[in-house]
């Protein structure tokens, strides 16, 4: 039975109650869909979406203040090894207590960002949402999805996952080229930083030290040698992480000379808007092939991003440069400076500390 205020807000804007779906787990994967998700809204009821996407991907830090999401829901499937537990989803009843969950939101329609939506497609027949659109690449997909039109996956040499939600946003008319993804910054979290950094010389850059997988980890003696450098030549350092990483920033400090160690901040202790908003007030980010290096291009800052052998990242030409190299190893601390320094030039280099990054870090929409 459909409640009077659904009834009421249906009758004032015919547009479909909508969904987004994306089945990946970490935060870049969320970065990388976030401007198509917001695209979605903009076709759909009120002009917001209910994201459905897993518990890791920290969507209601990184959205959930974005007008156009209505609500966050966890698509608790598959939770990262580390996490050591088993999903409220996951196992063969799991769609069907999914789909329980999604039946009292009174959903139209389905959007899946996803190549393997099939445990979602049975969760979304469960839950009676009648439009379930998809990239159709599958005879089984093609049967559950309600409309075309299909997509043929990225079969590049780059990363896919970004390409991939392009074509389906182009397919659909929701954009009319890829869209370079960008996130919005909490206006109190950059107050509240710019405090924090204000002890820091200028210029600041931001390492970003976390790695969900051991082989993309460039390690603390590389991390220590560039700050090092960059300290050396009066520059500001933040390490930044999780709480998983406190024990590595502490390792990178004491690695430090000290005399430097005042120029060096770890902060492995901040709230999610927090951390994105130390990345929108540094003038570079150097790191590892995590979230937090992604986040740091999707704010407007220029980003090197340590990668190794692994396929190219190509969402953000403009704010992402990458230090590839047979193995991780093989890219030194030095060739990394010589790269930051060249960014700071053609970024322009004479800025007098973090609060002259505001203007072009915050995107308001």
């Amino acid at each position: 039975m459909v409640n009077s205020a659904s009834s009421a807000s249906s009758a004032a804007d015919p547009r479909p109650a909508t969904a987004v779906h994306m089945r990946h787990n970490g935060m870049g994967d969320l970065v990388w869909h976030a401007e198509y998700f917001r695209l979605v809204a903009a076709t759909s009821r009120d002009g917001q979406v209910t994201v459905v996407v897993p518990p890791s991907t920290r969507a209601r830090d990184l959205l959930g203040h974005e007008p156009w999401v209505r609500e966050v829901i966890d698509y608790d499937r598959r939770p990262r090894r580390s996490e050591g537990r088993r999903g409220r989803h996951s196992g063969l009843t799991g769609p069907l207590r999914f789909g329980a969950e999604l039946a009292c939101r009174q959903l139209d329609r389905m959007v899946l960002f996803s190549d393997r939506p099939g445990r979602t497609l049975v969760a979304c027949l469960r839950a009676g949402i009648g439009t379930r659109i998809g990239y159709g690449t599958t005879w089984l997909q093609r049967r559950l999805l309600t409309e075309g039109p299909r997509i043929a996956l990225y079969q590049g040499p780059a990363v896919g996952l970004y390409h991939d939600a392009t074509a389906l946003a182009m397919a659909h008319g929701w954009c009319h080229g890829p869209v370079v993804p960008r996130l919005t910054v909490r206006p109190d979290a950059v107050h509240r930083m710019r405090e924090r950094l204000q002890a820091l010389p200028w210029p600041l850059h931001v390492m970003a030290i976390g790695a969900s997988e051991t082989y993309k980890q460039w390690g603390a003696r590389r991390f220590t040698a560039l700050a090092t450098l960059l300290a050396t030549r009066g520059h500001g350092v933040v390490l930044l992480g999780g709480p998983a990483e406190t024990a590595l920033s502490l390792e990178i400090l004491s690695g430090l000379p000290q005399p430097l160690r005042r120029q060096v901040m770890a902060l492995t202790d901040l709230p999610v808007p927090d951390s994105v908003a130390v990345l929108s007030l540094a003038q570079t980010c150097i790191g590892n092939d995590t979230g937090m290096s992604n986040i740091a291009a999707a704010v407007g800052t220029s980003t090197t991003i340590v990668l190794g052998p692994r396929p190219p990242l190509e969402h953000d030409p403009v704010h992402i440069t990458l230090m590839q190299a047979p193995s991780l190893e093989d890219i030194r601390a030095e060739q990394v400076m010589q790269q930051v320094l060249q960014l700071r030039v053609s970024t322009g280099g004479t800025s007098p500390g973090p609060g002259a990054r505001q203007a072009q870090s915050l995107r308001m929409v």
